[in-house]
């Protein structure tokens, strides 16, 4: 049984922040049943190639990035535009916990299906909102996209190759982080509130927003700022306080090299044939390093490029020397250590074959984590939750289905 199997949550998410914390309930065992709109579902559905393929390699309908955000959970669809699809709604949550959305402020409101219309029928329900920047303020209304965030919270200044140097500007993450971040938020928040319930009956509202996180989760940037009144700038691979602590380019692949202090500083350069670097006055002390590093770093730059890549990680590693390769996802998920945490998981799926999903990263003792199911197909629990929970007969669904409510 997992920590929160006596849980349910109505998920009215879609694309990426809020079924990533709907997916991450559904994994410590919540029953996770999740809203899409009849013949459309959740946009990312849409979101492909690629697709996950059958077991003869045609492509199915199933979109990766939406394979991504969704196992674990039950799927009905519901139009929630349509009266009695409201119902229907208003009935799931009074059978629920939490409550998921992360429609437009206000857009809720009109369907009754606000924290205010769904506390009425269930008094001690979790509701967790989700946007781009939150309830309240002069953006509220505005549509919230993560690369947008990326930028106006800041993350993109200090991110990508120094202001003059080769491909230098600003970049956002190569994942949509201000997306994942609130989902990860969310589900702090959420399980904060469930929490607080247990111990006075109360339930709460939750108002997330992608910009609140973005500029929260800039950590120590943030209070070198606020302690400075200084801007952090771009860095790239580099560091702005410690030389050499970057990538480097070997003769067959790319390494991170993460010198910590002076000892280790001697052991790199050992390790590649230059211990006069480490005896060197402008390179012997860190802050020397720092203040020579447009000396230093295109030497070092071409003592790494005379070996390979394995050949430097093996010696680093022999010698004391913080360092790792830059993998791409296919020698990830081949590292010994991935495959021997389990990291990835194949999951039976009614298109005949696997598919192959990315486990969750909690391990627990007691509760262990599961991956239950695969993401749902399209319209693959409606008549079944609905029969279960609410006790429609199959007269009644088909009527519903026939009026494309469901």
């Amino acid at each position: 049984m997992g920590a929160l199997s006596h849980i349910r949550v109505l998920d009215l998410t879609r694309v990426l922040a809020g079924p990533w914390c709907a997916q991450t309930l559904a994994d410590l065992g919540a029953d996770v049943i999740k809203i899409e709109r009849p013949e459309v579902g959740d946009d990312t559905r849409h979101w492909g190639p690629p697709y996950l393929k059958t077991p003869d390699g045609e492509d199915t309908r199933e979109a990766a990035y939406y394979l991504a955000a969704n196992r674990n959970k039950r799927l009905v669809t519901v139009d929630i535009a349509s009266p009695e699809g409201q119902r229907i709604v208003r009935e799931l949550a009074a059978q629920s916990d939490v409550v998921l959305e992360n429609y437009k402020v206000g857009q809720l409101k009109k369907y009754g299906l606000d924290y205010e219309s769904l506390k009425a029928v269930k008094p001690d329900i979790v509701y967790c909102s989700v946007t781009g920047f939150g309830q309240t303020g002069p953006y509220a209304h505005r549509a919230g996209y993560d690369f947008i965030i990326q930028g106006i919270g800041g993350f993109m200044s200090i991110t990508g190759e120094r202001d003059g140097q080769p491909g230098g500007g600003p970049q956002k993450a190569g994942v949509a982080i201000s997306d994942l971040m609130t989902g990860m938020y969310a589900t702090v928040g959420v399980l904060a509130a469930l929490s607080h319930r247990d111990r006075t009956g109360e339930g709460q509202y939750i108002d997330m927003a992608l910009l609140d996180v973005q500029v929260a989760m800039l950590a120590n940037m943030n209070t070198n700022f606020l302690a400075s009144g200084k801007p952090p700038v771009r860095w790239g691979n580099a560091h702005p306080n410690i030389v050499p602590y970057q990538t480097f380019q070997t003769s067959d692949g790319w390494i991170i090299v993460a010198v910590g202090n002076d000892g280790q500083f001697r052991k790199f350069v050992e390790a590649g044939g230059r211990s006069d670097l480490a005896d060197d006055p402008r390179f012997a002390v860190n802050p020397s390093r720092v203040r020579n590093r447009d000396v230093l770093v295109p030497i070092l730059a071409e003592m790494v490029r005379s070996k390979g890549k394995h050949e430097w990680l093996a010696a680093l590693e022999a010698a004391g020397v913080p360092c790792g390769p830059i993998n791409d996802l296919g020698e990830v998920f081949d590292d010994p250590q991935v495959v021997a945490r389990g990291m990835q998981i194949d999951l039976p799926h009614p298109s005949g074959g696997d598919v192959k999903l990315v486990a969750s990263p909690i391990k627990m003792s007691a509760t262990p984590v599961e991956a239950r199911v695969h993401p749902p197909v399209f319209g693959e629990h409606t008549a079944k939750v609905l029969a279960e929970l609410l006790g429609y007969d199959v007269r009644r669904i088909d009527a519903l289905r026939e009026r494309k409510v469901i």
